[in-house]
């Protein structure tokens, strides 16, 4: 009989649930969400009110949402990299993420968050 020792891979059992556990920490995750806008054009509203949308029934109390005027503050256009607007940039979980647009397309939003559509 043998000695299970430290180099030895873990019996399939606790590699499952500890798959299980990263899965599950995975969606507790804590979103940074960042939303540059250009003024208050439709374009840009749509932006903001799809991207709290989104967090709202995909993150729920799980997300930092801060919205950014860069027709008002333009440092932080540049500061951000910032080349269109509206852009959600996605700070946290790593890695950084940008969307262009307003956000209309939920789908391909989630997708790029790592998230999965509700049921």
């Amino acid at each position: 009989m043998s000695k299970n020792t430290d180099t030895d891979p873990p019996p399939i059992e606790d590699a499952m649930e500890a798959f299980e556990l990263a899965l599950q920490d995975r969606n507790l995750e804590h979103y940074s969400l960042k939303l540059y806008v250009s003024g208050m054009s439709p374009k840009s509203q749509r932006a903001i009110d799809n991207a709290r949308k989104i967090c709202e029934e995909h993150l729920h109390g799980r997300f930092d949402l801060e919205i950014i005027d860069i027709y008002q503050q333009p440092i932080f256009a540049k500061e951000g990299q910032i080349i269109a607007a509206p852009t959600l940039v996605k700070e946290l979980p790593k890695p950084l993420r940008k969307f262009i647009g307003d956000l209309s397309k939920t789908d391909q939003i989630l997708a790029g968050l790592n998230l999965t559509r509700k049921k």
